[in-house]
């Protein structure tokens, strides 16, 4: 049976008390009905009465530049104003919500915390809170699944804290926008007025190949569903002079740079991972970012087991490696973007500890133990587990 997202399900909701009442609706290209038609279109066909659509990073279009400021503007599909939740601010303000009777959230994730349509979120259920407008999420199943036991961290550090993680919870969380919504809400005491609108026919066992719906590419570095499973441990990389392979044909699913051995990286990743993931060297040419119009070596990942791969500890491991047959080679580097102008400190926000780069600097058996340990986390099933809506 196909998903229903929660957008589905209000479309097919007799009776809804507010629909003609002033909405804001935070939105984005990349959400869609089942059918694959924009939420926002959809919704104003069906006679909602929106007023303004709110974007996240990448714009409405969902295709803005990685970490580039996203202006105000207007929407060609609807005929209606935007307002850029990733431009001069990241909430939005008193004048926005003043005639706006209630927000309505429809934003797809891809179950990681350094994602950043959770943050725009969290700002989003402060700001409701303290302008007194209620807020409507209209629930998505998370497509690398719900499954508990595949969490990984580390749990962030509250001296890590960015807009790729503000508040504590592991990297892989295994939850849907609505639960984190719920458990934030009532954790941080934020007691905005909050409803959920559930997916349906959605178990935590299922990953988005299961829904029966074509994947929509959620930004431009995430363009097919065999990238949401590598892009947890891959996104490591941003904090390197490698390629992660964005701006090719291989973003998120690859590492690649001139310099490269690809041969002897696929060799040690294929021995040490087995059969839950395939390495082959391949080569690329990024379009844009690191090495644009150069040619990498690469090593191109397919996840062949998903209830079995790690892709955090995949991802820390795979960067040891690398560091490891190239010292002379590989470097951190910084990594710039509106919310981190100077790009400093990059891996630290994305692992979620302080002086993330010792971690690399430990003899290989404790660096792995290390690793190991710190992306257990058994304690994040026990917090969300009363803010579970599947």
């Amino acid at each position: 049976m196909t998903v229903l997202f929660g957008v589905d399900v209000l479309l097919a909701t007799e009776i809804i008390p507010w629909k003609s009442k002033r909405i804001g609706l935070v939105t984005n290209e990349a959400a869609t009905t089942q059918s694959l038609v924009p939420s926002r279109l959809a919704l104003q066909k069906a006679g909602f009465n929106i007023k303004k659509l709110f974007s996240p990073e990448h714009g409405i279009s969902a295709k803005g530049a990685d970490g580039a400021p996203m202006l105000n503007g207007f929407d060609e599909l609807t005929d209606l104003p935007i307002v850029s939740l990733y431009g001069q601010k990241l909430a939005p303000t008193a004048e926005d919500l003043a005639d706006i009777d209630l927000i309505v959230f429809d934003v797809p994730d891809i179950g990681v915390r350094f994602y950043t349509y959770l943050w725009t979120l969290s700002y989003l259920i402060e700001s409701a809170a303290t302008q007194k407008t209620p807020l409507i999420i209209l629930d998505r199943p998370n497509p690398i699944s719900g499954l508990m036991e595949l969490n990984e961290g580390p749990l962030l550090d509250p001296h890590c804290t960015s807009f790729i993680g503000r508040w504590p919870m592991p990297i892989r969380h295994g939850c849907t926008l609505g639960e984190l919504a719920l458990y934030y809400n009532t954790q941080r005491n934020i007691n905005a007025t909050l409803e959920i609108i559930p997916c349906q026919h959605w178990n935590r066992m299922m990953f988005q190949l299961d829904w029966g719906i074509p994947f929509v590419p959620t930004s431009p570095a995430i363009q097919r569903v065999e990238s949401t499973l590598l892009y947890p441990g891959l996104c490591f990389l941003e904090a390197t002079n490698l390629s992660e392979g964005r701006s090719s044909d291989f973003s998120f699913e690859a590492v690649g740079s001139p310099w490269l051995n690809a041969t002897a990286v696929a060799q040690q990743i294929n021995l040490f991972f087995g059969d839950e993931l395939n390495s082959r060297p391949i080569h690329f040419i990024p379009n844009q970012n690191k090495f644009a119009g150069e040619q990498c070596n690469g090593v191109h990942f397919t996840v062949n087991d998903p209830l079995q791969f790690k892709p955090i500890f995949f991802g820390l491991f795979l960067i040891r490696i690398i560091k490891d047959l190239h010292p002379e080679k590989f470097e951190w580097a910084p990594y710039k973007t509106h919310v981190n102008p100077l790009g400093t400190q990059h891996l630290d926000k994305l692992l979620g500890i302080h002086n993330a780069e010792e971690l690399f600097q430990l003899p290989m058996h404790a660096f792995l133990q290390k690793c190991t340990k710190e992306t257990k986390v058994a304690e994040w099933e026990i917090q969300i587990s009363n803010y579970l809506l599947y």
